[in-house]
């Protein structure tokens, strides 16, 4: 039986554009909760709750560093956040993890990286996104921990972010870079272009995705992410998907993925029986229509968790 806990971490200081603290309540409210409860898992599925982390509310803290803004209070939810992925998987439960902004990620892929690696395995990373969310505070040109989430999963950044874990063996870094795939990326800013060329990453671009098509895609970012590791992290921006489809995403960028593409990634996924977290991030309701981007965001979760159309 598969048992799904849902996470809602909904932190909006990662970046300026006011509204994605919202998004777990955007997704409840698209039906999330009874959607899971009918999915006809292998087994069956069993579906609990944990409700929001609490999360430091902007008006009462100071951004601190321009050039990584609310690291200490980002930081300080990141590692609450991994601490209780830990102990889902623990009692053997797969996080479903709401957010908030991107920077949740790095407390949800250092969560289960940090459970793995208890039992001497490590694991592999699938990142689907607009943006490479490569930088760092010295090429950022805005300080947004937002855009530098996976460069912490992968060991590049501030030390209280790639470091949420001391382990006996020595600081690692979340995912090894020859196990992370970014897929679907369209926008890069001119500094961070110069950290995906230096990593180990292996990325995707929407032409990469035109020219090869979205399964051979997907086939080959599975088959990277899941090499010699006990299985992989899925961690989803919104804006992956085209604006026409999810306009209330925190920073929207036209030639995303079709709806139907959107769903094969995530079926191809399912398939793969691989997954080992899965997380949704920057919905905005603030600047949804009709709360289109979460209940689109509730359908993909579905696709990814197995639902089939037959």
């Amino acid at each position: 039986m598969l048992k799904i806990k849902i996470i809602g971490v909904p932190l909006d200081l990662g970046q300026e554009r006011r509204g994605v603290d919202m998004g777990p309540s955007a997704l409840r409210v698209a039906g999330l909760n009874e959607q899971l409860s009918k999915l006809g898992c292998d087994g069956g599925c069993e579906v609990e709750d944990a409700g929001n982390h609490l999360v430091p509310i902007r008006e009462m803290h100071h951004g601190g560093d321009v050039h990584a803004k609310y690291l200490d209070e980002i930081a300080d939810t990141c590692r609450r956040h991994a601490h209780w992925v830990v102990r889902s998987l623990e009692d053997g439960w797969m996080p479903l993890v709401l957010g908030g902004d991107h920077s949740i990620a790095i407390g949800t892929v250092a969560g289960v990286a940090e459970f793995y690696r208890r039992q001497g395995k490590k694991i592999g990373l699938i990142w689907i996104d607009a943006h490479a969310d490569l930088n760092t505070p010295e090429t950022s040109p805005s300080g947004n921990i937002h855009g530098m989430p996976l460069a912490c999963c992968l060991g590049l950044g501030p030390r209280e972010l790639t470091q949420i874990f001391n382990s006996k063996g020595g600081l690692r870094p979340s995912v090894d870079p020859g196990n992370a795939v970014l897929v679907g990326v369209r926008e890069v800013d001119s500094d961070e272009k110069r950290n995906v060329k230096v990593s180990d990453l292996s990325v995707y671009t929407m032409r990469d995705i035109d020219e090869r098509g979205l399964r051979t895609v997907m086939q080959e970012a599975i088959a990277i992410a899941d090499r010699d590791t006990a299985g992989f992290c899925v961690s989803l921006d919104m804006d992956f998907v085209d604006p026409s489809e999810a306009p209330g995403v925190g920073t929207p960028v036209r030639g995303g993925a079709t709806y139907r593409e959107a769903h094969l990634v995530m079926e191809l996924i399912a398939d793969s029986r691989r997954m080992l977290s899965f997380e949704i991030v920057e919905i905005n309701p603030v600047f949804d229509v009709a709360n289109k981007t979460a209940a689109l965001g509730v359908e993909l979760a579905l696709s990814a968790l197995g639902k089939k159309i037959l």
